[in-house]
């Protein structure tokens, strides 16, 4: 029988793995991102995602926010915006092999959103994010 640990339990989890990992594994670990809004509402993040991998980055959202977002690739990604009910993935966005994109995501349901890029080609790809609520 599993046993469904909080998410903090997993981060620390993560975090021992990381510490008795070697190097390489460890910086290819990070490849989920917790969103931390500024005081304007806003959000960026850059980073680089590795052939046949992905990143995400994931943040709390409540029914009625718009949130304006833009991202810059190095190479064509898939990307989504998801969030899981139960065992479904709901996707409000949905892209296959696109560098960039720009559009507002109008919040339906108070969930943990996931803004996600998967990475196809056989070289590291560069990421560039934005995102504000607006107000």
């Amino acid at each position: 029988m599993a046993v469904a640990l909080p998410r903090q339990a997993w981060r620390l989890a993560g975090l021992s793995a990381l510490l008795m990992a070697p190097f390489g594994a460890a910086v290819a670990a990070n490849h989920i991102v917790d969103i931390e809004w500024d005081a304007q509402g806003r959000f960026a993040h850059q980073a680089e995602v590795p052939p046949t991998k992905f990143v995400e980055v994931c943040g709390k959202l409540t029914p009625g926010q718009k949130v304006a977002w833009s991202f810059k690739g190095g190479a064509p990604m898939n990307f989504n915006i998801h969030y899981h009910l139960g065992k479904e993935t709901v996707y409000p966005v949905k892209l296959n092999e696109v560098k960039d994109g720009a559009q507002t995501l109008e919040v339906q349901a108070g969930q943990v959103y996931c803004w996600m890029w998967s990475n196809k080609t056989p070289s590291t790809a560069s990421l560039e994010l934005a995102l504000k609520i607006e107000r």
